[in-house]
């Protein structure tokens, strides 16, 4: 064999390993039991269900309208990560659907969700229900909320998990999205599972 091809046939190998193996990679979520069905109130006031996302894969975060520094950052980084992606790979980020659900869902109307959401990125989903509908579905997702009163006023916060989950185009879930690390974290998590 030519000495010369020797060399670039190893590196092909090696890279056709590599990306098959990235391919073949189990998720880091694969196989909890988070997410499944679900009905919520969309920010244009109509019922909408998991199913309204099939085929898509799905950024979901649980938090409040009304929180005061760490949700919206959080929003943020999605939406710069979403516009990151648009800008690189705009097929790619068209698989992707952005959804924010609130934990406070009393404060939280369809109309308060609209104006909230429409701040982050154009496509991001703002969901809300009933109190129960909206336990239901944060249980599902292994969120934990709870109302944090004030002692002697009528103003309260909302104590919740701060979590991004990614799930996939079935509703399987895949991983958890480092927000807390930046817009370009986030990118590069979304591009190693969305096919």
């Amino acid at each position: 064999m030519n000495e010369k091809v020797l060399p670039f046939l190893l590196s092909l190998f090696a890279l056709i390993a590599a990306c098959s193996g990235q391919a073949n990679e189990a998720p880091p979520l694969e196989g909890a039991r988070l997410g499944g069905a679900f009905t919520l109130t969309d920010q244009n006031g109509a019922r909408v269900s998991d199913e309204a996302f099939d085929g898509k894969y799905r950024i979901v975060y649980f938090g409040f309208t009304y929180c005061p520094d760490v949700c919206p950052v959080d929003l943020q980084t999605i939406g710069q990560s979403m516009r990151m992606l648009e800008k690189e790979d705009a097929e790619l980020a068209g698989r992707i659907q952005p959804i924010f659900i609130t934990t406070d869902p009393e404060r939280d109307t369809p109309a308060v969700m609209k104006q909230y959401v429409s701040a982050f990125h154009p496509r991001l989903v703002g969901l809300t229900g009933t109190p129960d509908e909206v336990a239901g579905v944060a249980k599902k997702h292994g969120v934990y909320f709870q109302k944090s009163e004030q002692e002697g006023s009528t103003e309260y916060q909302v104590d919740h998990s701060r979590i991004a989950l990614l799930f996939g185009p079935k509703g399987e879930p895949i991983a958890i999205l480092p927000h807390d690390k930046g817009a370009e974290a986030v990118a590069a998590e979304l591009k190693r599972w969305v096919r």
